[in-house]
């Protein structure tokens, strides 16, 4: 029998990986499991070597589960949305390895991230409504801000069970693949963003946060793409693309 553990995190050298610890309950999320989570949010901020952060869930059948049924009912505090709102906010990319199906507020969870690999055979279920629950601002915020106004509606005004297929037809998913391809998919995502400038991704991330919740600044932008053009490393980058063309051509 797996023991229930509480989400673990694990740093090898520019990737992060957090993981979800209880297949037998869904990767369900604890009252403390925030709290953790929180905890290693802030490790990782204070580790400037890590570029990427992978959040998964533990077995093959659920990715997470959400609040147990008795723990919606008894918490009114706001740390399980702060916590989602800090991934959602970190300076660096966030890649969901969703490798099953996501329930509740394990929806939310992998919408906190930039991208959502999922499997095929997993769903999406949001009980909100069936409930009599109004889900917080911060969640309905990123379903409408990612996904639009329509697909919104449907997860949370019907309730209904949505496939995989779906799930990437409506944007909700960045990729759909078999389960044995997941970790393949998820590598080539963290080599590509492992080989992009650092600064540039991050910069670039959180502008593009911004211009989806309207709070763009013109200026901010052409100074940061400025700034990039001046930078070290663009020079170093264009120099080295040079040399490389310059060798294909003297073959």
């Amino acid at each position: 029998m797996m023991v229930s553990e509480s989400p673990v995190l694990q740093i090898e050298g520019a990737v992060a990986t957090l993981t979800l610890r209880r297949p037998e309950q869904h990767n369900r999320i604890d009252a403390d499991d925030p709290g953790v989570i929180s905890r290693h949010l802030e490790d990782i901020g204070q580790r400037p070597e890590v570029s990427v952060l992978v959040v998964t869930g533990s077995g093959q059948k659920t990715f997470c589960s959400g609040y147990t049924l008795g723990q919606i009912g008894s918490r009114l505090d706001r740390s399980f949305e702060d916590m989602l709102d800090r991934i959602e906010q970190l300076e660096i990319p966030t890649i969901c390895a969703m490798n099953g199906s996501a329930y509740g507020g394990g929806t939310d969870l992998a919408m906190s991230c930039d991208f959502r690999i999922g499997v095929r055979g997993s769903r999406l279920f949001m009980p909100a409504a069936k409930f009599g629950l109004h889900y917080y601002p911060g969640g309905l915020r990123r379903f409408v801000t990612r996904l639009g106004p329509t697909a919104a509606k449907k997860i949370f005004l019907t309730a209904q069970t949505l496939d995989a297929e779906e799930l990437l037809r409506i944007g909700y998913l960045t990729d759909l693949v078999e389960p044995e391809a997941l970790n393949a998919k998820v590598q080539d995502y963290v080599g590509s963003i492992l080989e992009c400038e650092r600064a540039a991704v991050r910069s670039m991330k959180q502008h593009i946060d911004q211009l989806a919740l309207g709070a763009w600044s013109e200026p901010a932008g052409r100074a940061a793409y400025e700034g990039s053009l001046r930078s070290s490393a663009t020079a170093e980058r264009l120099a080295a693309l040079g040399e490389k063309r310059q060798a294909r051509q003297l073959r």
